[in-house]
């Protein structure tokens, strides 16, 4: 069984919490269009890295809050835990989130807003 160190109550038995499974999946804006397959990858690929794997968990049985964790899955060490909106910092952690192959996805490109054309409004004669 794992201890997991709940960033808000302290390490606590895995049993208390449940696993939301792969963390950084930034959903495409409707103002962005992507075909249908890349939406197809974005709802049903996930990543099953064997090694550092950067996960989301909640603290079910105890404060339902929701964290980022990076474990290694051979070894189950946990390397970090980290806030939900923030990145890793550890070197592993980092390493991890960028060799993802969400970072390089249409998917990923659509999660940011479009830059739009200037409207002209505010102009002066």
């Amino acid at each position: 069984m794992l201890l997991i160190p709940c960033p808000h109550c302290g390490e606590r038995d895995e049993i208390e919490f449940s696993c939301g499974g792969e963390a950084h999946i930034l959903r495409p804006l409707a103002e962005n269009s992507i075909t249908d397959a890349e939406f197809a990858d974005y709802l049903f690929l996930r990543e099953n890295t064997k090694g550092v794997f950067l996960e989301r968990w909640r603290h079910a049985a105890g404060c339902r809050r929701w964290f980022n964790m990076a474990r290694d899955t051979v070894t189950h060490e946990i390397l970090e835990v980290y806030p939900m909106g923030a990145l890793p910092e550890s070197d592993a952690g980092k390493k991890a989130y960028k060799e993802n192959w969400r970072r390089k996805s249409a998917a990923e490109a659509a999660a940011k807003p479009s830059k739009s054309k200037p409207s002209g409004k505010g102009k002066k004669a």
